[in-house]
């Protein structure tokens, strides 16, 4: 009765057995919305595919990563190609995924747009980083294709408009899987060569041709590059990567020749500006110089420079005059202050003045004497002093001063009782 039991091992190994057998789930194709999404370390992406009534596991092996433009990401709208089969530990079926789209999107514009976004937060399309490009350039290098209509647009330009420009080639793949390579390794040749400016580009084509210029190390070539570098890929409504990292971006390779150098007529033109209005203004300048020159030398003392000195010297002559009647009167009078000292008094009677002068010094050592105090010794009186104060009055004094009579002859110390 057991034997009509089969285990759950079995059931589900029949079940893979009948739908990795089923030609109708060997190769499908099926829409739907990511979520879940994980990268694995060795390059496996595990992920939801959902729509509004279900959903259903997925992966994707880093074999087939490794072949996709374009990250996946959670909500990201996708076309998958894959078989449909069961994964035997838990019993539930799932897509193994062999490639993928976005829906809507082709996988080029998508990794387009996640390229551009990632350089550009890195900053390499920042206008900081663009470099100037040379006015009038000796050496020009241009990386493309040896033949075809851009190389030869390019040549036929640059001759044309400046013809004094030294042109080098660095001939390059410019589409297909080889070319990106090939595109950087002449990038960096043609930095060692000291250009002015190294055009990078190729004509018009689709966006298959032109991805080469979308990849991320011919971007980030262009940025190392020191050489100024013009970009010219496509035609006007062609927009690559390379475009934006690029110091300057020029819509075709002609237009790119004719950024590179100028126009050799309007050098021409332009100097023969130059030109004039560096006459105009030496003719305004000499015109000017001419008048003053005239001005000056119309001046009376150019005309006649002798009256300089005549003018000077009357002016020394007058200062000079004037001067020595100055010294005349000044002469006369201090002769005159001297004869009236010499007839002064004081002069003609120096004794009478000596006599005078002792008389009045004698009356006045008289009035002195007359006062003082020692006069008034000599007629008997005596002068006490108290710590050698004059004692004007008995009540200046108290029992046991020390005091000091002064006679006309000497002194004598007492105490008071």
């Amino acid at each position: 009765m057991n034997d009509k039991y089969i285990t759950i091992s079995q059931l589900t190994r029949y079940i893979k057995y009948k739908i990795d057998n089923d030609v109708n789930l060997n190769e499908v194709f099926i829409k739907g919305e990511i979520s879940n999404f994980k990268a694995h370390s060795r390059g496996h992406y595990y992920f939801t595919i959902k729509d509004e009534g279900s959903r259903i596991n997925a992966v994707m092996f880093a074999t087939a990563t490794k072949k996709l433009q374009f990250t996946p990401e959670d909500g990201m709208k996708v076309l998958v190609t894959g078989k449909i089969s069961v994964f035997e530990a838990n019993g539930g079926y799932q897509i193994y995924v062999s490639d993928m789209l976005e829906d809507g999107v082709g996988n080029l514009y998508i990794a387009y747009e996640q390229l551009k976004k990632k350089l550009e937060a890195e900053g390499l399309f920042d206008q900081r980083f663009k470099k100037t490009i040379p006015k009038i350039p000796k050496r020009v290098g241009v990386v493309t294709a040896p033949t075809g209509a851009a190389i030869k647009d390019i040549i036929s330009t640059i001759k044309r408009r400046w013809p004094l420009t030294e042109i080098y080639l660095f001939p390059s793949l410019v589409q297909g899987e080889l070319a990106k390579d090939d595109i950087v390794r002449q990038i960096e040749k043609a930095d060692t060569y000291n250009l002015d400016t190294l055009i990078v580009g190729r004509g018009g084509g689709s966006i298959e041709d032109l991805w080469p210029f979308n990849e991320e190390i011919v971007a980030r070539a262009i940025f190392a590059c020191n050489t100024p570098v013009i970009s010219a890929v496509g035609h006007e409504i062609d927009f690559t990567i390379a475009d934006f990292v690029a110091d300057l971006r020029a819509p075709t390779p002609t237009g790119a020749a004719e950024m590179a150098v100028p126009q050799l007529n309007d050098m021409i033109n332009y100097l023969n500006q130059v030109k004039i209005r560096l006459n105009n203004t030496i003719t305004n300048k000499l015109k000017i110089s001419k008048t003053k020159l005239k001005e000056i030398t119309s001046r009376s003392i150019l005309k006649n420079p002798i009256t300089i000195y005549q003018t000077k010297e009357m002016i020394f002559s007058n200062t000079l005059e004037r001067l020595k009647f100055n010294l005349i009167n000044l002469t006369n009078i201090k002769e005159k202050e001297l004869l009236k000292i010499k007839n002064s008094y004081i002069l003609k009677n120096p004794y009478q003045i000596l006599d005078k002068k002792s008389n009045k010094y004698l009356q006045i050592i008289s009035k002195l004497e007359t006062l003082s105090p020692l006069l008034t010794l000599k007629r008997g009186y005596t002068m006490t002093k108290v710590n050698d104060k004059v004692v004007k009055s008995s009540k200046d004094l108290k029992s046991g001063d020390n005091i000091t009579i002064d006679f006309t002859d000497g002194n004598v110390d007492a105490i008071v009782k």
